[in-house]
C-alpha cells in the first residue's frame, strides 16, 4: 500500500486526479493483474463514485483497459504497461505533428512580439532535436534489445 501511495501521489503531483492516480498505481503494484470494480474499491477504500471516476479517466486517457469473461457480467480492469511501445510511439507521433504545427504558427507570425517569437522559435527547434535524438534512442534500444534476447 506504500508503493500504491507513492506512485499515487507522484502522479497526482503531476496533474493525475488523486482517485485515478491510485488505481493506476494499484494496476501496476498489484499482483493479480486484473481486478474488478469491487476489488479496486475495496482495496483503495473508495466510493463507487471516485471509483468510477477514477477508471473511466483512465480508460478514457488509454492507460487501462477491461476485459470480460464469458459467463461473468463483471469486467476486469488491467493496466496497459504492455503496450507502452505503443503509447511512446503514439506520444511521439504527437509530439511531431505538434511540433509542426507549431513552426507553421511562427511563420505566420508577425514580428511585433520579438520575445515571444524567439521563445515559440527555441521551442520548435528543441522539439524537432528532441525528435531526431528519440529516434536515434529509440532505434539504438531496439537494437541493444534484440541483441540481448539471442
Amino acid at each position: 500500500m506504500q508503493l500504491i501511495e507513492k506512485i499515487g501521489v507522484f502522479s497526482t503531483e503531476n496533474g493525475m486526479q488523486p482517485s485515478a492516480a491510485r488505481i493506476g498505481a494499484l494496476l501496476l503494484v498489484s499482483n493479480k493483474v486484473e481486478l474488478t470494480f469491487d476489488e479496486i474499491r475495496t482495496t483503495l477504500n473508495l466510493s463507487k463514485s471516485a471509483t468510477s471516476n477514477g477508471i473511466n479517466l483512465l480508460l478514457t486517457a488509454r492507460r487501462i483497459e477491461y476485459v470480460t469473461k464469458n459467463g461473468d457480467r463483471k469486467r476486469y480492469f488491467r493496466s496497459k504497461i504492455e503496450t507502452w511501445k505503443d503509447s511512446f510511439l503514439e506520444n511521439f507521433n504527437f509530439l511531431i505533428q505538434f511540433s509542426s504545427i507549431l513552426k507553421e504558427v511562427r511563420e505566420v507570425r508577425n514580428d511585433e512580439s520579438p520575445e515571444f517569437n524567439a521563445a515559440l522559435s527555441e521551442l520548435v527547434s528543441f522539439m524537432q532535436f528532441t525528435v531526431a535524438e528519440m529516434t536515434h534512442i529509440y532505434e539504438r534500444w531496439q537494437q541493444q534489445s534484440k541483441e540481448t534476447n539471442k
